[in-house]
């Protein structure tokens, strides 16, 4: 398995123009955050963890040919606003995309895209075949996915494990049934927003707290705000076992 992070940071961490804080001024490209993604290739197929605003910024730039899946974690914005980006890959696939994703956030897909689902396609819109999934490991390109409930604030999302590997980004709250599924990790991507606590996001202390119960081999975190401090200054805080990820890492599994 290769796992390639698309995007490690958030709509409060991409840097802006009229921000001239030390990250969004900073030369090193590790501090250039897009919104938080990753793809996965397994087996010859490629899937996309979330599809957020600069998701036909994130394929191109990697120069991805393919794209045979997309899982989302919840419903927000900054995790499903590019899905119409796929159509370019349904033409040179001539096929259409499964699309795996809880209830809340199928619906919630179906009133920001509603062109998609109701039922008129017309040349030239993404066709997609929309999976529900819940709680319950499902089967993708020959790989089980066990879907890990966790909250988002007072919102339920989902992170995922795929064998050793687990992706979990907006967590705020990890139940101690899911924890119990991110056990024996070989490689944990986990949110980090910042130094200061958020309601809605894991802060530096608490995704490191969380590292030392799991411990897993190696973490890398995520969805990071440019409020958390330049890449180089951070890295010199952690632990070894533990790094910032950066946009464009590729991690063999």
């Amino acid at each position: 398995m290769k796992v390639i992070l698309l995007g490690t940071g958030t709509s409060g961490g991409v840097p802006m123009i009229t921000c001239d804080c030390p990250v969004c001024m900073s030369d090193d490209l590790r501090d250039k955050r897009l919104r938080s993604s990753v793809l996965l290739e397994i087996n010859g197929n490629y899937i996309v963890i979330d599809t957020g605003p600069d998701f036909r910024q994130q394929m191109l730039r990697i120069g991805a040919k393919q794209l045979d899946a997309v899982v989302l974690t919840h419903l927000h914005k900054d995790h499903i606003a590019g899905l119409d980006d796929i159509r370019p890959f349904n033409y040179k696939q001539q096929s259409n995309i499964p699309v795996f994703s809880d209830t809340i956030t199928a619906n919630q897909l179906k009133q920001e895209f509603p062109y998609i689902f109701n039922g008129y396609p017309y040349p030239g819109i993404p066709q997609v075949s929309l999976q529900i999934i819940d709680e319950q490991p499902f089967e993708l390109f020959g790989t089980i996915w066990q879907p890990i409930p966790i909250f988002h604030h007072k919102l339920p999302i989902k992170g995922f494990r795929i064998e050793n590997f687990a992706y979990i980004t907006d967590a705020s709250l990890i139940p101690e049934s899911s924890i119990e599924k991110l056990q024996n990790l070989d490689v944990l991507i986990l949110n980090a927003l910042r130094k200061e606590p958020h309601i809605s996001h894991f802060n530096l202390e608490q995704a490191l707290e969380l590292v030392s119960i799991l411990k897993p081999k190696k973490t890398w975190f995520t969805h990071i705000s440019h409020l958390m401090g330049t890449y180089a200054e951070v890295s010199q805080e952690l632990p070894p076992n533990v790094a910032l990820g950066h946009d464009g890492l590729v991690i063999e599994i």
